[in-house]
């Protein structure tokens, strides 16, 4: 089964995404350090899609899928590891 975002929100550590289930999920910004480092505008200016969101002007998308798995940034997966 796939979830869509249908809202975002902010607050001075976590990132909000309410999904099409009625769930909303928290998670820290420090997951995604393109969005920790943004300002506040910054992160206001995102796109919903199907599966999830996008900031163009960051170069940021997140999916309601890696969210519910728990997963941060996956620019590098292969860091930390030996």
């Amino acid at each position: 089964m796939s979830f869509s975002p249908e809202s975002v929100r902010f607050d001075a550590d976590a990132m909000w995404v309410g999904i099409s289930d009625g769930r909303t999920i928290g998670v820290p910004l420090a997951w995604f350090p393109r969005l920790l480092a943004a300002s506040p505008a910054q992160r206001e200016q995102f796109e919903l899609s199907r599966r999830g969101i996008h900031w163009p002007a960051l170069d940021e998308d997140i999916s309601v899928a890696g969210l519910l798995a728990g997963l941060g940034d996956q620019t590098n997966p292969m860091r930390g590891a030996a």
